[in-house]
C-alpha cells in the first residue's frame, strides 16, 4: 500500500511512518517544517534530541533498510500538493500537517490568521487534489475530542440520534470548540463531509484524545526520537507534568484541575492510525472514531506523575495549581463514546502509569535541558489577553 503521511517530521508523523515501514508499505512524506519554526518562535526547542529530516531519513535506512520518500513543502500550497499526490499516487493519505496548537493560535490576531488559513487551505487543497488525482483514495484526517467541547451529555462518534418537534432525524453531534486551533478542526470535519457526499469521497476523521509518551518499538528499535515539547504553547498536559516532575519544578495544573479529556498514549495513537489505514472506508463513506484509551481529569494526571516519580524514583513532586490562561469550564461532565475502533479490533496497549514511569526514565537523561526552558514552561498565553495587529505587523507572513 502507498502511504502519504502530511506532516511526517512531527510528534506523531515520525513514528506512525516507522510503523508502516516495519509493515512493508511504501512511505511518502511531506513537511515543511513549520513546527520546528514556530516552536523556536516561542523560544523553546523538543526535549527529545530530534535532527534534520535529512539526518533522521539517512539513520533510518541505516537501521532499517528503509526510508521515506520525501517531499519538502508547504500543503497550503495547492500546486504542491497535486504534485505530491501525482508523484505518489496515494491508496491513503493520512493528513498531520496542521498547525496543531491551541496556545499558538490565540497568542494574537497574527497567529490566528495563520492557523485558519494554513488549516483550512491545507484540508481544501487535499480534498481537490484527491478527487482530480485519485479519487479512489483514502482521506484519513487527524481531527481531535476537542472540535466536540465539554457538553453536559454524552458525547457520541461523530453523529447522533435527535427529537424535535415530534419529528426524528440522524445528524453530526454539535460542536463547540474552545480555541482557534479547535475551530479549524471544527471546519475540517465540515468540509470533509460534505466532499464525500458531493464527490464520494471515502474519509475518516479522528477525533482524538491528547497524546502522551515518548516511545514505541519502532523509536526503541532504531532510537531515533520522535520530538518531545513541553512549553506552554506547544507542550501538552500529561508530557509537561513529566517534564515538571524530572526537573524538580511544581507540577502545574490549570485552575482547580477538574478539566476532563481523553487521552491516550503515543504506541497506541500509531497502532490506531494503521489499524485505520489499513481498514480503509467504502467509497463514499464519512466515518467518524473518537480516538482515546480513557479520560483524566488534569488533576489526577498530575497527582499520578507524583505518584510515579516519588514511588520509583525517590524525589519529592509538588504540585501547585496556577492561574488558568484559558477560557474553559474547570469542573463539568464528561463521557465520550469509544467503540468503533474497538471494533476494528484496537485493544489498549499501555497502561497510563506504566508509561508515565517510560517517559520519566527518557526525560532524566534530559533534566539540564528542561530546567533551561523552565520560562517558557510557565503559562504566559492567556486567552483574555490575545493581541490585534500592531503597528507594522503582517497578519500572515511569507512561507
Amino acid at each position: 500500500m502507498n502511504v502519504l503521511i502530511l506532516g511526517v517530521d512531527g510528534y506523531i508523523g515520525w513514528p506512525l511512518a516507522l510503523r508502516l515501514l516495519k509493515r512493508g508499505h511504501m512511505v511518502y512524506g511531506v513537511d515543511s517544517f513549520f513546527t520546528r519554526r514556530r516552536v523556536k518562535e516561542v523560544h523553546s526547542d523538543s526535549v527529545l534530541p530530534i535532527e534534520p529530516f535529512s539526518i533522521r531519513n539517512k539513520k533510518l535506512h541505516a537501521r532499517m533498510q528503509k526510508q521515506v520518500t520525501f517531499f519538502r513543502g508547504d500543503v497550503s500550497d495547492a500546486k504542491f500538493m497535486y504534485d505530491v499526490v501525482e508523484a505518489s499516487r496515494p491508496d491513503v493519505i493520512v493528513h498531520l500537517a496542521e498547525q496543531r496548537s491551541a496556545p499558538y493560535s490565540m497568542i494574537g490576531l497574527k497567529q490566528a490568521t495563520e492557523t485558519m488559513v494554513k488549516n483550512i487551505v491545507s484540508t481544501l487543497n487535499l480534498i481537490y487534489a484527491v478527487k482530480d488525482i485519485v479519487p479512489e483514495a483514502h482521506i484519513l484526517k487527524m481531527g481531535t475530542m476537542g472540535e466536540y467541547g465539554t457538553p453536559n451529555i454524552d458525547i457520541p462518534e461523530g453523529f447522533f440520534e435527535v427529537e424535535y418537534n415530534g419529528r426524528r432525524d440522524y445528524l453530526p453531534f454539535p460542536k463547540f470548540a474552545s480555541s482557534w486551533y479547535h475551530w479549524t478542526k471544527v471546519h475540517d470535519s465540515n468540509n470533509l463531509m460534505f466532499a464525500s457526499k458531493v464527490w464520494n469521497l471515502s474519509v475518516t476523521d479522528v477525533m482524538q484524545g491528547v497524546v502522551y509518551g515518548t516511545r514505541t518499538p519502532e523509536i526503541v528499535e532504531t532510537g531515533l526520537y520522535t520530538r518531545f515539547d513541553v512549553d506552554e504553547v506547544f507542550g501538552t498536559a500529561l508530557n509537561r507534568f513529566c517534564a515538571q516532575a524530572i526537573a524538580n519544578l511544581p507540577i502545574t495544573p490549570y485552575g482547580k484541575g477538574g478539566q476532563t479529556r481523553g487521552f491516550i498514549s503515543l504506541e497506541d495513537s500509531v497502532q490506531c492510525l494503521t489499524l485505520l489505514a489499513e481498514n480503509p472506508p467504502d467509497r463514499g463513506e464519512y466515518r467518524v472514531f473518537n480516538q482515546f484509551d480513557e479520560h483524566y481529569s488534569v488533576l489526577k494526571l498530575a497527582t499520578i506523575v507524583k505518584e510515579v516519580y516519588e514511588e520509583e524514583f525517590g524525589g519529592i513532586a509538588e504540585i501547585k495549581h496556577v492561574e488558568n490562561p484559558r477560557v474553559e469550564k474547570e469542573e463539568h461532565y464528561y463521557n465520550p463514546i469509544h467503540e468503533n475502533l474497538k471494533k476494528l479490533g484496537f485493544r489498549r496497549t499501555k497502561e497510563l502509569r506504566d508509561e508515565v514511569e517510560l517517559m520519566l526514565q527518557d526525560l532524566s537523561q534530559f533534566r539540564d535541558k528542561i530546567l533551561s526552558m523552565r520560562e517558557v514552561i510557565e503559562p504566559r498565553t492567556f486567552w483574555k489577553e490575545s493581541r490585534g495587529l500592531v503597528q507594522g505587523e503582517k497578519v500572515v507572513e511569507e512561507s
